[in-house]
């Protein structure tokens, strides 16, 4: 696989390897595992917030700010 990069983007993807002490392959391919991995985890969130929508798991406007209004109140006290 290729990918094709500005020159700037290959100037700053250089100057961050050096940094860091690493190739630029390494660089790269560390990057690309942290976006593959957060879009694999962003997407099991959502699912998981789509399924407790379907079972009916889920708050209305006023019962969330019923329960940001209880521990506000339960931070305060304990000061």
């Amino acid at each position: 696989m290729e990918v094709s990069l500005s020159p700037d983007l290959q100037g700053k993807l250089a100057r961050a390897a050096d940094r860091r002490g690493v190739s630029a392959d390494v660089l790269i391919r560390e990057a690309i595992e942290r976006a593959v991995d957060y879009d694999d985890w962003f997407v099991r969130e959502v699912e998981k917030g789509l399924a407790e929508i379907d079972a009916g798991e889920v708050l209305t406007h006023d019962a969330v700010g019923d329960r940001l209004k209880q521990r506000l109140a339960e931070h305060q006290s304990r000061r």
